[in-house]
């Protein structure tokens, strides 16, 4: 008899047991056993119709867009829509001074004009099965963790091998529920993506870091692409004789809007969630290493804002990694608070006071005693290499001179006896590296931060816990000026001369440049005093945390339990609703473009209105587009569970059809990576009826509508 997953197991033998209104992220291959609460939900289609290989479903219109987010074709000549943060970097790479898309958004009025994103992929996945019998198989509960790792390689390979002679799909096999389970996925990688359209970053980013991760919220948070095939429709590099992506499966958009109550599910790529982490775990996260990475990464924006605010260049160069800073360190705070109000951690040890008793209830539990206690050995061990890591990342790396130095690294390297050709490609790629690292760096800003990087470095950890080039400065000011002085790479000229001219006998003067020199000082610190002791210790806990969530799984086996998100194809559900985030104050589920002039200040970049927004505002000129309140909707929050990576993914209704795409959470709920409240989690995701009236009403691209399938 083939082997049931311990998720089908426990399905099946769930009578009431539930997870949370809300949470979960579903495995869509076995979403027949979420099918009938969802259809009590509101639900009206069934599981087959979300997820199958037999015939044409939702599926087969979601793609993992740029190995971050998520995207939904919407056409069926591959038009693509994701978040304007998700293409923001393409966006930006294709923006100056003389052509600033970031201000004032771009429109491909024709296929012609579109333009291509080298480096940017989509990925659709074809095919999803179950191989955990065949990756375990050989495995016990008491194999040591080397031989069990040695051996899961061992099989993953062979099954490879052979799915391969059956494929020309790409294959990948991922851990689910820890390493407890594995699944196989069977990917189509399209590289020839290019931009169409996105709308100015006073619509796309309206808000800026200020409501980021806060609700309410007016943030036309889209942008537009389009995936191109070879004339077979099949994957191909970019090139002019590629036509469309015609999809087996297009969404279809509806104008009906979202209303309080509706069923709603989101279908994306959700990265990384740890929903099963014991007490000891979340608390180092959310109140010690939260907090460092938080107080460090706003002390960088600080100095990134003062010159962005003083010059429109700085401003586009910064833009990309201003938002990818900014990200991190709002939603950390959000955590840090939102743990602490919910009291996670508290609540997590009044689990861990019934685990344990449910372990020492019974002599066939002996694997699970002495599992908490292990925990608190382990993190605490950890804690001192963890910080190092920390600091090393946020304070060390952060310095983009040093960074970009380390790239040349290899080069340094090489000796006489390297092969030419080799050395030939590293000076090619590090050609190009340098012409993208100059494009966007400005010295004032990374001196001024690698200032009180290293001054913050100095004050926190002490001598033996840092990189050794530290402990020998006296005056930080007067080493970063120095070290930014004597260093090649802050000159463009200077390196791509080195590179014109180098051999292999100028790699020792390479060596000694001082930002190099920095950089291999902070990686053998961690090399040599940091990596061995967290890899150990992050064996044990892995090892741990595997037979803990086997633990949990047998001591409730009526509760249905979902696997932590990995960058797979999900599937998340809830309702469309507002929320009370604290007494007295009560959020309703929709914001409206009134929002957004009344938050309207010309002083604040983040807070400038586009003056055609404000014609069409004024005019109440909201075609096909507005609510049936009258009103332009803008953004809606609904109780559905999502992470990073679902930046991007279709909000759907009971039918199947797009409302919107996901773009953020509350604030108050960031905590549900670690863990869920269903009273304050909520999703936030632009209504698509906004999307397409900036499309068609503020941009003038109603041809792009003209591709879509719009349900009145």
């Amino acid at each position: 008899m083939k082997r049931l997953s311990l998720f089908i197991t426990l399905i099946l033998t769930l009578s009431v047991g539930i997870a949370k209104a809300g949470e979960g992220m579903w495995i869509p291959m076995l979403l027949q056993y979420n099918e009938k609460e969802m259809q009590e939900m509101g639900m009206k289609i069934t599981a087959e119709d979300i997820y199958s290989i037999n015939h044409s479903s939702l599926k087969d219109a979601i793609v993992l867009f740029g190995g971050g987010c998520t995207g939904e074709i919407v056409s069926d000549q591959g038009l693509l829509l994701t978040n304007h943060h998700c293409g923001y970097g393409y966006i930006q790479k294709h923006s100056s001074v003389e052509h600033d898309y970031l201000t004032n958004g771009f429109w491909a009025m024709n296929r012609g004009e579109e333009l291509p994103c080298p480096g940017l992929s989509v990925i659709f996945l074809r095919e999803m099965r179950d191989v955990t019998a065949q990756v375990l198989e050989g495995i016990t509960i008491d194999t040591p963790e080397d031989e069990r790792k040695a051996k899961i390689d061992e099989n993953m390979k062979k099954i490879k091998a052979q799915i391969e002679k059956e494929t020309q799909y790409k294959i990948r096999i991922e851990p689910f529920f820890l390493g407890n389970e594995y699944y196989l996925m069977l990917n189509e990688v399209y590289t020839d993506v290019r931009l169409v359209g996105c709308p100015p970053s006073n619509i796309g980013k309206f808000g800026g870091d200020t409501d980021n991760w806060v609700w309410p919220r007016h943030t036309g948070d889209f942008s537009v692409f389009r995936v191109y095939a070879d004339k077979d429709g099949r994957p191909a590099d970019y090139g002019k004789d590629n036509v469309p992506y015609k999809p087996a499966k297009h969404l279809e958009i509806s104008l009906k809007g979202a209303e309080e109550g509706d069923f709603a599910f989101v279908f994306g790529y959700p990265a990384h969630t740890n929903e099963y982490l014991p007490a000891v775990a979340v608390d180092q996260e959310a109140n010690l290493i939260d907090p460092i990475r938080v107080d460090l990464r706003g002390k960088v924006l600080d100095i990134y804002n003062k010159y962005q605010e003083q010059d429109p260049k700085v401003r586009i160069q910064y833009a990309a990694k201003h938002a990818n800073i900014g990200n991190g360190w709002k939603k950390w705070m959000g955590v840090t608070e939102g743990i602490n109000h919910f009291h996670g951690v508290e609540k997590k040890n009044e689990f861990e006071t019934r685990f344990q008793e449910w372990a020492l209830g019974a002599r066939n539990r002996y694997m699970y005693i002495d599992l908490l206690k292990d925990f608190k050995k382990n993190y605490y061990d950890l804690k001192p290499y963890e910080l190092a890591y920390t600091y090393l990342a946020e304070a060390g790396l952060r310095i983009e001179l040093i960074n970009f130095a380390g790239r040349f690294a290899r080069l340094s390297e090489v000796t006489k006896d390297t092969p030419q050709e080799e050395i030939d490609k590293m000076i090619a790629s590090l050609k190009t590296a340098s012409a993208n690292f100059f494009k966007d760096y400005y010295e004032p800003i990374d001196r001024e931060v690698a200032a009180m990087l290293l001054n913050e470095y100095l004050k926190a950890q002490s001598a033996d816990f840092r990189p050794a080039f530290l402990n020998d400065i006296k005056d930080v000011d007067g080493y970063v000026d120095n070290l930014f002085n004597k260093s090649m790479f802050t000159d463009e000229a200077k390196v791509n001369g080195f590179l014109d001219n180098f051999k292999a006998n100028k790699a020792k003067k390479l060596a000694n440049d001082p930002a190099l020199k920095v950089y291999q000082s902070l990686i053998g610190f961690y090399r040599n005093e940091v990596y061995d002791h967290i890899s150990e210790i992050n064996t044990n806990i892995d090892r741990l945390q595997r037979i803990y969530m086997k633990g949990q799984m047998d001591m409730q086996p009526d509760k249905r339990l979902f696997p932590d998100a990995n960058f797979t194809l999900r599937v998340t559900y809830g309702k469309v609703e507002g929320f009370k985030p604290q007494d007295g104050k009560t959020y309703k589920h929709f914001t409206t473009l009134e929002g957004i002039m009344e938050k309207e200040n010309p002083d604040i970049y983040d807070y400038v209105v586009e003056p055609r927004l404000k014609e069409l505002f004024n005019n109440k000129d909201y075609g096909r587009y507005a609510d049936k309140d009258g009103k332009m909707h803008v953004a809606f929050t609904a109780s559905v569970h999502t992470t990073g990576g679902n930046s991007g993914s279709p909000i759907l209704n009971a039918e199947g059809q797009l409302l919107g795409l996901n773009f953020d959470r509350c604030w108050e709920g960031t905590m549900s990576d670690l863990i869920y409240d269903p009273d304050i989690c909520r999703n936030i995701s632009v209504d698509i009826r906004y999307v397409l009236f900036i499309i068609d009403k503020f941009a003038g691209a109603g041809h792009l509508i003209d591709e879509m399938t719009i349900v009145e």
